[in-house]
């Protein structure tokens, strides 16, 4: 059978410029992200809609690491008079100036909700990385099965573009095509991206610290990016019996399973594995996850699911937001009505930490910003920005943390969110705050 399915590959092996004439005009075609979005078949796929090549069609894609011709104005204002548009699912450091500058549109969404989505649209195709195949004709999406996993089997018959890239981890879980289901295999052994080394500032070690206060051993963790999670990893390195079910892994959890503080033994749900949808950090943690039997990867709506999320008690998760008004709703994806990057996976794991026997989700900001013409704001407001958009609503969210404290907002009345949001705020405000709660009559 090896040598059919051999033979399988070589007969669908081709160029990216061959792949896309795989498909139509009025088509809705998505790409995975990160790691996960096939560099060439993506550039080939922009080139024949600017050409004309393909008309009226929509391709969704998000979190771009590589510039390519999705990144070319004068090709994407080729794509809009051919009636082709272009959907970011995320606004990442590539797509932000293409948001701002329209030629791109945001999809608001879920992580959870992704794979349905498209379901109820309907996906005609996918473009994907995966490793390369093994014996029994199978592929990984590796580091990323993210949505593009669930889109594809939520919607049978979806034309699926492939890249296949050695550098690509093998991940177990269920996250695999067989070579009879790909259209089109295309070559393409660039290097993963890798994130840049993000340092810890003296308000991310504060922040760090009071989360980490919070967290008992046995619990089980969801880190994001930045500084913020990377400093509650370093104060959670002495804890015991750390689980993982999260978004996204990350470099610091590598680095808390080789201090033993992350075993998954006291896990509920898939005890002893770490879950997750998607990784991204440095090879050392792409490395760590090829064929490791401890990591299973799963698509967005399995992993994001609240009642999977909530199978395990003590669920701790950590999200980073932007604003918080007086009341406890969240602005944490955009800047006023500047799209900064999406809703992701926020709600999702605060819902599920929510319905986690004794589990905790924390929402952390900096107290303070500075505006482009050097002026210090409050992040803790009387009422959003106006425009603003609400990630995580007042009634969901549960604590917030600036580097001053922790807010404890779930089951408290807007007095007292209103006082213990001020108490957490920047020192220089809080008067300003104070007058501004009793204008809005939330205190006396």
């Amino acid at each position: 059978m090896e040598t059919k399915w051999k033979e399988m590959y070589k007969s669908k092996l081709m160029s990216a410029e061959e792949s896309v004439k795989l498909l139509s005009d009025k088509q809705l075609i998505a790409a995975a992200s990160i790691n996960g979005q096939p560099t060439q078949i993506v550039d080939a796929l922009v080139r024949r809609m600017a050409d004309g090549g393909i008309k009226d069609a929509r391709f969704i894609f998000s979190l771009s690491v590589r510039p390519s011709a999705l990144h070319n104005p004068e090709l994407i204002e080729k794509c809009e008079q051919h009636n082709n548009t272009l959907d970011t699912m995320y606004a990442g450091p590539l797509e932000r100036y293409f948001l701002e500058n329209q030629y791109y549109s945001y999809v608001p969404h879920r992580l959870a909700d992704g794979p349905l989505m498209t379901a109820r649209v309907g996906l005609d195709a996918a473009l994907i990385t995966v490793s390369p195949m093994d014996k029994h004709g199978f592929f990984s999406t590796g580091a990323n099965p993210e949505y593009i996993y669930g889109f594809i089997r939520r919607n049978p018959g979806c034309i699926i573009l492939a890249e296949v890239n050695q550098h690509m981890p093998w991940t177990n879980g269920n996250n695999h095509f067989h070579i009879s289901e790909m259209a089109a295999i295309v070559e393409n052994d660039v290097p993963l991206f890798e994130l840049p080394e993000i340092p810890i500032t003296e308000q991310d070690e504060l922040i760090g610290q009071y989360i980490a206060d919070m967290v008992p051993d046995g619990a089980c963790i969801q880190l994001g990016i930045g500084g913020m999670p990377n400093a509650v990893a370093k104060y959670l390195v002495n804890k015991k019996d750390l689980g993982v079910h999260t978004e996204m892994l990350c470099d610091t959890m590598v680095d808390l399973y080789e201090a033993g503080a992350i075993t998954c033994a006291k896990k509920n749900f898939m005890p002893r594995k770490w879950i997750a949808c998607f990784a991204m950090g440095t090879r050392r943690l792409y490395d760590f996850m090829d064929r490791n039997p401890l990591i299973e990867l799963y698509d967005s709506e399995w992993v994001n699911d609240p009642y999977n999320i909530s199978k395990n008690d003590n669920v701790v998760s950590i999200n980073a937001t932007l604003e918080v008004d007086f009341t406890g709703q969240c602005a944490s994806e955009a800047i006023g009505t500047r799209q900064y990057s999406g809703a992701g996976g926020q709600m999702d794991f605060t819902e599920g930490a929510w319905r986690s026997k004794n589990g905790k989700a924390f929402l952390a900001l900096y107290s303070t910003y500075t505006d482009k013409s050097g002026v210090k704001h409050s992040s803790i407001v009387p009422t959003l920005t106006p425009g603003a958009l609400v990630t995580t609503t007042r009634n969901d969210v549960q604590y917030v943390v600036t580097e001053y404290g922790v807010a404890w907002l779930k089951g408290f009345n807007l007095r007292q969110r209103t006082m213990d949001l001020i108490r957490i705020a920047h020192p220089d405000f809080r008067d300003e705050l104070m007058e501004e709660a009793r204008k809005l009559k939330y205190i006396k």
